[in-house]
């Protein structure tokens, strides 16, 4: 038992490996919030451009969902940072991860939004343009307003994904959580250093979790 205590729960290690972890705490935490942006904003015009009636921009954008939704971000991270020096477009690690994390985020939070919007009754529509709106003034104030709060749990559920996914970043050797915590594990010959970077991982996202249980049991009593 204290073998295995040593091994995974060194708080010494954990102390020494903690300026290393937190640096790359700080990376994680920015290329999330650089990811998530973007993904929101690219995911909304998406949606936006599927659910057009003008064919010539459906039709590209539903194309571009698809694809993107059926490619493993995984594989798309790799052809970005290894794949494109080939054709002349070099990256660093932090923009590669940011391209190929916008376009699997965009094309999951284009469905979610798409599903929102939907859901919304077109006599909403109707009745605001009786009262004089334009259609972007109905679609900011009247339309995407509902649209979100009622998959405002998919979306946090989606955040949530992209936090995780961030982890991938350290096979490109961007210097995040997990490479960071990696690269302590590698020094030390412990992996107590794992285990605090996964705790990290808990402490940011369980709240998100909790928050999203609580809305939906809010939902279902309603």
């Amino acid at each position: 038992m204290a073998n295995f205590i040593d091994l995974f729960f060194n708080l010494d290690i954990m102390a020494q490996a903690w300026p290393l972890l937190f640096k790359g705490l700080i990376v994680t935490l920015k290329l999330c919030a650089v990811v998530i942006g973007l993904g929101l904003c690219g995911g909304l015009v998406l949606a936006l451009a599927a659910l057009s009636p003008r064919r010539w921009l459906k039709w590209p954008a539903v194309a571009f969902i698809d694809l993107f939704r059926a490619l493993p971000p995984l594989v798309l991270l790799v052809f970005v940072y290894s794949g494109l020096p080939f054709a002349g477009l070099e990256l660093s690690p932090f923009f590669a991860v940011v391209i190929a994390f916008f376009l699997n985020n965009s094309s999951y939070f284009a469905e979610v939004f798409r599903a929102g919007i939907q859901s919304v009754p077109k006599g909403q529509t109707e009745a605001a343009r009786a009262t004089g709106l334009s259609q972007a003034q109905c679609l900011a104030n009247v339309i995407l307003p509902q649209a979100v709060r009622n998959v405002l749990p998919d979306l946090l559920s989606n955040t949530v994904e992209v936090v995780k996914l961030t982890s991938l970043a350290s096979v490109v050797s961007l210097s995040e959580l997990l490479y960071s915590a990696n690269m302590a594990r590698s020094v030390t010959y412990n992996s107590s250093p794992l285990i605090m970077a996964a705790l990290i991982y808990v402490a940011i996202l369980w709240p998100l979790v909790r928050l999203i249980s609580r809305y939906q049991r809010g939902l279902a009593i309603h």
